[in-house]
């Protein structure tokens, strides 16, 4: 992204209380503090918020499903400790939670933490290959899965000699080694919880690196209050106003993102829980209409949708009030760079202004920004959350000026020079990795930003997804925003094609809406269209982007490779490309 395109000052309609609020802020972090039981044991123990909904099942096309509340979900937890205890869990030992969202998978978590183990979850995607390179390397003796799981996770057995126990929800039960229906009903429903401190592992979660082995990041209990400002913040003060004597409201939470990733663990699961706040359980497949039906049936009040899923929203409802009625206060996207176009998609359709967030496991919901504090700058990723010391940095550590490309790190204090509890404890067993994550007392994230002279920050994508061209540095994510804008376009990413001349042209990938995609014939017209197109959307770039920003080629495509996560594997593409270039021997531009 450009500042100086983006250096509007924001309106003036939203008080900037953003330094104030930053430099009162301090963290109160109890020497012992337990996830579980801040997100379900407080809210059980009491008779009038024990029969709170806690999770509420969606049904394709029927909408809501059962409904359990905080004193079953405890009660539940409670019986599946005892039944985990009898398998030989121990305090700190890894418990693999294999499974879709889903009333038993909240139930797995709070089960697991509460007794002092660590909850590792892992993508209902994941195939036997992936799923025995995380049991091995965590020694994670027992797994809790699913019928959705359960057959990847025999195929994956025999390769993991020390997992003893598949434990089966639902249909698996009959399946697997225990019948986890069969041995909860046995076991009572009373369990003391382990008095954990904030600074124990609570989870480990795999992050999917670009290169090498994924690494474990180990997170402490601490890292749940270090997620809340930001989870505070992004949505507008969830489930209360502090500005209205604070007075409860009826919010519902939903989001897609799976219970087995950070953005769907700590971004939705466990903060809509902490605030006593029902968050809904939906694991079909994503689709734009499934997404505005779970919005509406449910009166989702607070959500949070990555930008990929705002595009297909975007693209398949382009008038959305005149279909549905949503009532929608709050909006929190993350894992790419929204741009302008979603952002006033969904500030125009949806009601609410985007606010976006940038996080990642090791050191998640550091920035962003809160609509209702300081106003936002649409495609910004805002400023560091209250608590949060963020900085764009150099090589070599040093502050970049304002305006200057760089990596955005986290200090592991804050302004106060207090500790940041949000900070992972480290990767597991991987010390060198650990090391390499830090220069200094700075973190590094391993993603590029510019801060302009407010002090928001502009992302400009992975140090991995930066390239240069014919002398220029392009980052991706302007570029792709530019080109979701043209009506043709549902979604796009943009990666260096090896040029030896130029050293790279920039090269897009476009998958086309559906009404263009209904419209390209499937014979010889074929080039004849797609040439025309490219053409249009080449000048369209050109005329809104610097001129050695527009793609010198684009490829249409069904589908984007995407992680699990919902982001776009650029490093897909560009190996591709590099694959391209070695079997067909350079190639000069036109």
């Amino acid at each position: 992204m450009s500042v100086s395109r983006n250096q509007d000052r924001p309106s003036p309609a939203t008080p900037d209380r953003y330094a104030a609020i930053h430099q009162g802020f301090g963290w109160k972090v109890p020497r012992r503090f337990n996830m579980a039981q801040a997100c379900c044991g407080q809210w059980a123990a009491q008779p009038a918020t024990a029969k709170r909904q806690a999770i509420r099942e969606h049904v394709a096309g029927q909408g809501l499903g059962r409904s359990w509340t905080f004193g079953q979900l405890q009660d539940d937890a409670n019986r599946l400790s005892r039944v985990l205890r009898a398998q030989g869990v121990q305090r700190g030992d890894r418990v693999a939670i294999v499974m879709p969202q889903r009333f038993e998978t909240a139930v797995a978590y709070m089960a697991v933490l509460q007794m002092g183990a660590v909850a590792m979850p892992l993508s209902m995607l994941f195939g036997p290959e992936a799923l025995s390179f995380r049991i091995n390397d965590s020694q994670a003796r027992v797994a809790v899965c699913d019928e959705s799981t359960l057959d990847a996770l025999r195929q994956a057995r025999p390769d993991c000699p020390g997992l003893q126990t598949l434990i089966g929800v639902g249909q698996a039960g009959a399946l697997a080694d225990l019948d986890c229906a069969r041995a909860m009903q046995a076991s009572e429903s009373t369990f003391k919880p382990v008095s954990t401190f904030a600074e124990d592992p609570a989870v480990l979660i795999y992050t999917s690196g670009t290169t090498g082995n994924p690494k474990g990041a180990l997170i402490p209990h601490r890292a749940l209050i270090g997620n809340l400002t930001g989870f505070v913040c992004s949505q507008n003060w969830f489930g209360f106003d502090p500005f209205k004597a604070d007075r409860p409201s009826q919010a519902v939470f939903w989001s897609p993102a799976d219970w087995a990733w950070t953005g769907g663990l700590m971004d939705a699961l466990l903060p809509s829980l902490y605030f006593g706040r029902p968050i809904v359980a939906f694991n079909g497949r994503f689709s734009p209409e499934a997404a505005f039906e779970i919005l509406q049936s449910h009166s989702v009040t607070h959500t949070f949708l990555f930008p990929t899923a705002l595009k297909a929203m975007m693209k398949a409802v382009p008038e959305v009030k005149g279909h549905y009625r949503l009532k929608l206060q709050a909006m929190m996207s993350a894992g790419e760079a929204v741009g302008d176009a979603v952002f006033g998609y969904v500030q125009q359709q949806l009601g609410v202004t985007v606010n976006e967030m940038f996080g990642q496991t090791e050191i998640n919901y550091v920035v962003g920004n809160c609509t209702r504090l300081w106003p936002a700058k649409p495609g910004s990723m805002g400023k560091g959350y209250p608590g949060h010391q963020v900085a764009v940095i150099d090589d070599a550590g040093q502050l970049c000026p304002a305006g200057m490309p760089g990596e955005v790190a986290v200090n592991r204090f804050d302004v106060h020079g207090h500790p940041d509890p949000v900070f992972f404890l480290g990767y597991w067993n991987n010390d060198k990795a650990t090391q390499a994550k830090y220069t200094g007392d700075w973190c590094r994230t391993g993603d590029m930003a510019m801060a302009d002279e407010d002090g928001y920050l502009w992302y400009q994508g992975r140090t991995d997804d930066m390239f240069k061209a014919a002398g220029y540095r392009i980052g991706p994510g302007e570029i792709e925003n530019c080109l979701v804008k043209h009506p043709t376009v549902a979604n796009a990413a943009v990666v260096p094609k090896p040029d030896k001349d130029r050293g790279a042209l920039v090269k897009a990938y476009v998958v086309l809406s559906p009404d263009w995609r209904g419209r390209r014939p499937a014979g010889p017209g074929q080039a004849a269209f797609d040439d025309e197109v490219r053409r249009e959307l080449q000048a369209h770039v050109k005329g809104l982007l610097a001129p050695y920003e527009y793609p010198k080629e684009i490829e249409f495509i069904d589908q984007l490779p995407m992680t699990t996560t919902g982001k776009v594997q650029r490093r897909v593409l560009r190996l591709q490309e590099e694959a391209r270039a070695l079997a067909t021997g350079p190639r000069t531009a036109a």
